[in-house]
């Protein structure tokens, strides 16, 4: 016979769960059945949902008008040898060329300016961690963070803003130029709004003080021509850590094919009001960074947007082969299902002696 402390130890040891009914699966559960009454309704359901939303996406798509021109390998102006390969040579030289291009359209309402860029991965895992948020939010420090390794330090001294993301900032400078009455006349832009007023109010902030002294023990990325207090002096509130381009760079995009937003044009300006009206234009390109050794591309858009936003048909085409799929799909359910289904009746009439067939 066992004694109480045996008795207590096998309780104790008992895996058995409690006898309740979640612990015991007593409690009560719904479980669909699937039937021709049920599945085909949805498949034509879906079909006729998605296909005119899918026609709608693609109308508002196609309403906006793109301008894009590749000038990866665009000549140095006045020479007869590639930027690509002028700057190649040494990165600091400066390189100027020019395109001209012709807008077949009018592109009215607001335009907006791009550069895109290709085979170019901002998504590396060490690449996306390479930065150091406390220094982007002012909070400069001496020992940057561990992160930003290899490009923490230069010439003994913290680089601000440090890191991979940083050193590689887009530094091209791209300007377009009109020939209204046979004049040539530069396309007003803003150099501001084109960042998420999220990161310009909250992730990036300036050092207090004057921001030549505050950054004067820092050492600038080695890939820039500029200090970060020199990004754009004309303007106080676009300078330093807030400064839009940068900005805009550090959202690191998740596709090795993407385009950021470059410049928006002033419209208030006399003979741009109205957009950009078709004609002959000009890019001229101040070319500073190098793709051709990883095969990258780069290119320059002009475009509008939509009431949905700028030009992206694939959402649409989705919807529309969704949509098309599932009503095919139920169309073929639906003939099998008359052809070949039983009768209410031979299905009530079923018992174990009923032939399978």
């Amino acid at each position: 016979m066992a004694t109480p402390s045996e008795t207590s130890d096998q309780n104790a040891k008992s895996k058995r769960p409690a006898d309740s009914a979640f612990k015991q699966q007593r409690l009560p559960a719904w479980q669909p059945i699937l039937t021709a009454g049920t599945v085909l309704p949805t498949f034509f359901v879906i079909g006729i949902a998605f296909i005119p939303v899918g026609i709608g996406l693609l109308y508002f798509s196609d309403e906006v008008k793109e301008k894009v021109i590749d000038y990866t390998d665009c000549t140095r102006h006045g020479f007869n040898i590639s930027c690509a390969e002028y700057i190649k040579q040494d990165f600091m030289k400066p390189c100027e060329c020019q395109i001209d291009f012709t807008l077949e359209d009018n592109f009215q309402s607001n335009v907006f300016f791009y550069y895109g860029l290709s085979n170019y991965y901002q998504n590396h895992r060490r690449y996306v961690k390479s930065r150091d948020d406390n220094q982007l939010l002012g909070r400069l420090s001496m020992t940057p963070s561990s992160d930003c390794v290899p490009f923490a330090y230069l010439d003994n001294k913290p680089v601000a803003p440090c890191g991979a993301i940083a050193n590689s900032l887009f530094n091209d400078t791209l300007t377009v130029y009109a020939y209204l009455q046979n004049v040539q006349e530069e396309v007003p832009t803003f150099r501001t709004g084109i960042a998420w007023s999220s990161d310009k109010e909250i992730k990036f902030r300036n050092p207090p003080g004057d921001l030549q002294k505050a950054f004067e023990n820092f050492s600038k990325p080695l890939n820039w021509r500029l200090n970060v207090w020199e990004l754009d002096l004309d303007d106080p509130n676009n300078n330093g850590f807030q400064n839009e381009d940068l900005i805009v760079w550090m959202r690191t995009a998740a596709l090795p094919t993407f385009r950021k937003l470059y410049r928006r044009v002033d419209h208030s300006k006399p003979g741009f009001s109205n957009g950009l009206l078709k004609g002959k234009y000009m890019l001229k390109v101040a070319y500073n960074y190098t793709v051709i050794d990883f095969n990258g591309r780069k290119t320059f858009i002009i475009s509008t947007t939509s009431l949905l936003g700028g030009k992206n048909p694939f959402l649409g085409v989705a919807y529309v082969v969704v949509g098309t799929l599932c009503l095919l799909l139920g169309i073929v359910l639906l003939v099998i299902h008359v052809r070949c289904s039983k009768s209410t009746t031979e299905m009530i009439n079923v018992n174990p002696r009923t032939p399978y067939s």
